[in-house]
């Protein structure tokens, strides 16, 4: 069967949204996020333990209370020359993808569904002094993209749990949606992860960190996944399912294909892997959602990934 073309599968995606971004408040964005600063006399350092707790973003960093200012470098923004909690502090839900031009019209479709004045030229690319990442503001919904892999992701989480931390944001929603290759399922299909595994099917991340091996749970929020779930019931021309997520470190050989310049296995060998995969609750693979649902899970973010799905060579 034919696979369904990106372009469809991202309004499908952003449709599974709509029920989640309909009941946040549309609360109208008074002024151009660019043009507030803050008062660079003030210490970045101020009140800020009083927004760490179990409804606020919380960092785990005791080195960043010694810090007079933070330059997120790879967002371009920063606690002195910006104003974030007058730029976020309204942020309920953050939406992460790969593809800067699939956020920006995600973005856009959420600013219309949200009912928010102005014209597609007031979404500007906040991140746009960096040519990292993009970000997009519509109301109390973040859209950032996030590059490819466990290293690009990790370091725009880490600017972004930041950003939302010093913008003393609370009971954040973050979504990951994207494309991914699908294990067992029919193509086209959305798969709603509820944990994320790595290559031997086990829900950790592993992370190197100096000499020390250091593993992270990877559990998601599967209420997060249930109210997905009801969501694309109302969207029934596509399949939508729960399944495990594997994450891997490579795009070809990692995730069993075919058409790489390397290729060390044969087809017989690659059906054996993908079997065992699909046997232990994993219907679809991808190189981000590990590091996504650790960071996240241990800085007080509920999470969740999704991903639409393509054909496997």
């Amino acid at each position: 069967m034919s696979t369904t073309s990106g372009s469809q599968r991202i309004v499908r995606m952003k449709s599974m949204i709509k029920g989640v971004g309909r009941s946040v408040s549309s609360e109208k964005v008074k002024k151009s996020m660019t043009s507030i600063l803050a008062d660079s006399s003030k210490s970045m350092r101020t009140d800020r333990n009083t927004y760490v707790g179990n409804r606020f973003v919380h960092v785990k960093n005791p080195h960043l209370d010694s810090m007079d200012e933070d330059i997120l470098y790879h967002l371009d923004l920063g606690t002195k020359t910006h104003n974030l909690p007058a730029m976020f502090g309204d942020v309920k839900f953050v939406c992460v993808g790969g593809s800067p031009n699939r956020m920006k019209a995600f973005a856009l479709f959420i600013r219309k569904e949200l009912g928010l004045e102005g014209s597609e030229e007031d979404i500007q690319d906040i991140c746009a002094g960096t040519d990292r990442y993009c970000m997009y503001k519509a109301g109390p919904v973040l859209s950032v993209s996030h590059g490819m892999g466990i290293p690009s992701i990790s370091i725009m989480l880490h600017g972004l749990i930041k950003l939302l931390y010093y913008a003393k944001c609370y009971d954040v929603t973050i979504i990951r949606i994207g494309t991914s290759g699908g294990i067992g399922i029919e193509p086209g299909s959305v798969v709603i992860t509820d944990t994320a595994v790595d290559s031997f099917f086990k829900p950790q991340f592993e992370q190197i960190i100096l000499d020390t091996v250091v593993t992270q749970s990877t559990e998601l929020d599967k209420e997060l996944a249930e109210e997905l779930l009801n969501c694309s019931k109302e969207i029934p021309d596509f399949p939508t399912l729960i399944g495990h997520t594997m994450c891997t470190y490579d795009f070809y050989e990692g995730q069993g294909r075919l058409d790489g310049a390397l290729c060390s296995f044969s087809n017989e060998k690659k059906l054996d892997y993908l079997q065992r995969a699909y046997k232990t609750g994993n219907r679809n693979i991808e190189m981000e959602s590990s590091v996504f649902a650790a960071m996240c899970g241990l800085c007080g973010l509920k999470d969740k990934g999704e991903d639409g799905q393509q054909d496997r060579p």
